[in-house]
């Protein structure tokens, strides 16, 4: 009978993500407007220009 395991490879995956950073803490829906907005703003640009 075979038991499943999790591979090497993968055991550490949630002890890198779930460690702390430094960085700056952004709120996920900032991030999300953000790249909207900027997505718009080019589309916009581009429709202006090339008319």
């Amino acid at each position: 009978m075979a038991l499943l395991q999790t591979p090497q490879s993968q055991a550490g995956v949630m002890s890198f993500y779930d460690a702390p950073t430094k960085g700056p803490k952004v709120n996920p829906k900032i991030v999300l407007i953000v790249v909207i907005a900027f997505a718009v703003i080019v589309l916009l640009a581009n429709h202006i220009i090339l008319g």
